[in-house]
């Protein structure tokens, strides 16, 4: 496993866990620094044919203050608050992509690297409500594609149990979406024909419980499915119109 795949792993772990680092004062509020470590269970499913699937063990890193969030390899430059607002300019590393040897239906096919995106973020908190806005680019260039995330969540305390509902809707553009998901004239075979999709919107929904051991330590499991846009399903690569998730783990924070 490369270091890369190790890193996309850990983002996808940490960015929807930050908010058990933050302090109970919060960051935001007096500029401490808070931060907190810990360990998950993963297991990577992508949508591909006969995909070599596995399940793994990440170690988990947060870490925020006034001006920085951390969450694995992803980081957020915050640029100001008014009010319920806040936004800042990100940066962080993502693991999509494959090489031909992680499926036998993909012998042929020219590897597709991971990515490092970088934007703008938007957060609009009420109450137990959270509202976010991210766009990025791909700015190391291997997609050239561009994405826009709207996301919404809700926690429920029950005691020292919690529980985050969320919906998440992703836009991809059609460079994003072509350099994954399609096939070009060279790769095109009996059983892969070539393909060259439009860009594509996906949604979440997914439901994060996490139980407090104390002031310092929580249990977490976060389940979730992805519905595919049209473009991703019908490509010859996917085998699947869904992808599920699931994550746990245990977070220490100091």
């Amino acid at each position: 496993m490369t270091t890369a795949r190790c890193l996309a792993a850990a983002l996808a772990l940490s960015a929807p866990l930050a908010a058990f680092a933050q302090a109970p004062r919060g960051a935001d509020a007096d500029g401490a620094s808070s931060w907190a470590v810990g360990i998950a269970l993963w297991p990577e499913r992508k949508p591909y044919r006969d995909f070599d699937n596995k399940t793994r063990v990440w170690p988990l890193l947060t870490f925020e203050n006034r001006w920085v969030r951390v969450f694995g390899p992803g980081v957020e430059f915050k640029l100001g608050r008014s009010g319920p607002l806040s936004y800042g300019l990100t940066l962080g590393y993502a693991g999509e992509g494959y090489k031909a040897g992680d499926s036998p239906f993909l012998t042929g096919m020219d590897k597709r690297r991971a990515g490092i995106w970088a934007g703008g973020r938007l957060g609009l908190k009420m109450g137990l409500t959270s509202f976010s806005t991210d766009l990025s680019a791909d700015a190391s260039n291997h997609s050239q594609g561009m994405r826009l995330r709207l996301g919404v969540d809700h926690r429920v305390p029950l005691g020292d149990f919690g529980l985050t509902p969320r919906l998440t809707a992703t836009w991809l553009d059609r460079s994003y979406v072509d350099y994954y998901y399609g096939v070009k004239a060279n790769e095109a075979t009996a059983a892969r024909a070539a393909y060259s999709p439009g860009s594509a919107v996906n949604v979440e929904f997914g439901v994060r419980a996490d139980y407090r051991l104390d002031s310092q330590q929580v249990l977490f499991a976060d389940v979730g499915v992805v519905a595919l846009g049209n473009s991703i399903k019908r490509s010859p690569l996917i085998e699947r119109s869904t992808v599920p998730e699931l994550r746990l783990g245990y977070l220490y924070r100091f």
